[in-house]
């Protein structure tokens, strides 16, 4: 889809009911994340999700969805090392997962890339994560915009790349500078994905009860809530059209405006 200038667009989803929606709308992946801390436990932050609540959803997911490329979030304290990280990983493949995403990069032993090379020589496909990392919410201050200063930005570009080069099939890109999403998306041949990261990523994602306007709280800047504006003639699913505008403003590059990035 990168290849062909197709944008590509993505949605979280906990359970049987939304994925089938999701699926209906037309979307083209689905991401269980472990963004269901937020949305489904009422928690904070992610970091109360353990790999069993994960395994839980995923497998729900799994048995309705059809045919749409399905991401399993692999959740804090589940790759520690790059044996933990391959046995959960297996984990989320037996429960019904196309691709694993784990957060951050590095180089060198220790590092989450080291990790996540192990999985790829393994046959599991990866998906990266840089940018705001909500498991690493606590190191970074709270949730802020990241890679305004040019060191950090010559940073997360250098860590795209290199996970690029491990075999990372495709990357999301939180909460940083539109240009800077313009940047890695242009030096990379995998596809990124942006949330909070301008409208020139490869690809956008929204958690579903955002896109919905469900969440408790207030939005983030990036959010758009498409509910507020679906119609419903002939009876037609409002929640489904909701996901269709978002898949057709992502498709046809009017999402995230200005107004939605930094």
């Amino acid at each position: 889809m990168k290849s062909q200038g197709e944008k590509i667009a993505v949605l979280t989803s906990y359970d049987a009911s939304f994925t089938t929606r999701i699926e209906q709308a037309g979307a083209d992946v689905i991401l269980v994340g472990d963004s269901l801390g937020g949305v489904i436990h009422g928690q904070a932050t992610t970091l109360s999700v353990t790999m069993d609540d994960m395994l839980y959803h995923m497998r729900h997911v799994a048995h309705a969805r059809q045919q749409t490329l399905l991401i399993g979030d692999m959740p804090y304290h589940s790759y520690e090392n790059k044996q933990m990280a391959l046995e959960n990983a297996k984990r989320l493949m037996d429960a019904g997962a196309d691709m694993v995403k784990l957060e951050g990069a590095g180089i060198g032993a220790g590092s989450v890339a080291e990790s996540i090379e192990h999985i790829i020589k393994n046959n599991i496909p990866v998906c990266g994560h840089l940018g705001l990392l909500p498991q690493s919410v606590e190191e970074l201050g709270g949730y802020k915009v990241q890679g305004r200063e040019q060191a950090a930005a010559e940073k997360m570009l250098a860590d795209a790349k290199h996970l690029e080069s491990i075999g990372v099939d495709m990357i999301v890109l939180e909460c940083i500078p539109a240009a800077l999403g313009k940047t890695i998306s242009n030096a990379i041949n995998i596809a990124t994905i942006g949330i909070g990261a301008g409208v020139e990523c490869d690809g956008q994602v929204l958690v579903l009860y955002d896109l919905l306007g469900i969440t408790p709280g207030k939005l983030p800047k990036f959010v758009k809530n498409f509910l507020a504006t679906a119609s419903a003639e002939n009876n037609e699913n409002l929640i489904v059209n909701a996901i269709k505008d978002f898949v057709i403003a992502v498709k046809q590059n009017q999402f995230p405006t200005a107004e939605q990035s930094y």
